[in-house]
């Protein structure tokens, strides 16, 4: 059976929306899923799936709230990381991110972020996924803001680097 990343969105941030790993785990366990991982406390699963469309459906039934899933597979993952757009000048990881969306982004959206004057701060698109750094951090960061309320056209959740890098390593080691 295919492996899959799910990437949930908007959980375990703040008081709202909290569901703990081993539950989660737990929970896709008992609907049958085979080799379930998690990563970090932030809705990042590993799993062995019979489909994408599966995954996302599951996913949010076993975290017991309505929320969005985005999901890719480790090849898709791997060529997110081989792609490396920031390397040469990401040195912090933790300011790094990649946002990986469920579908093909606004044209008009990805441009307007392309054309922003954001300083030192660097973005480009690829695909289905956003790469952003943000060597001030993200708190005032301009284009932190920018991709928060770009109106994309579809669900986006972020990760740092370091967590897409272990979040490949996981899906490789199954």
């Amino acid at each position: 059976m295919p492996h899959y990343v799910a990437l949930l969105r908007g959980i375990n941030v703040g008081r709202h929306r909290r569901i703990g790993m081993a539950d989660l785990r737990r929970a896709l366990e008992a609907l049958g899923y085979e080799g379930v991982r998690t990563l970090g406390q932030s809705g990042n699963v590993v799993l062995d799936a019979p489909s994408e469309a599966a995954v996302a459906r599951d996913v949010a039934k076993a975290a017991g709230m309505d929320l969005e899933v985005v999901v890719r597979t480790p090849r898709q993952l791997a060529a997110v990381v081989d792609r490396d757009p920031f390397g040469d000048v990401a040195d912090d990881p933790r300011l790094y991110l990649v946002h990986f969306l469920s579908g093909k982004p606004s044209a008009a959206a990805v441009k307007a972020l392309r054309d922003a004057d954001v300083g030192e701060e660097r973005f480009t698109a690829h695909g289905r996924e956003l790469y952003t750094w943000h060597p001030g951090g993200q708190q005032r960061s301009p284009l932190a803001k920018l991709v928060a309320g770009a109106d994309l056209g579809v669900t986006v959740t972020n990760r740092n680097w370091n967590t897409v890098t272990k979040l490949l390593e996981l899906a490789r080691a199954s």
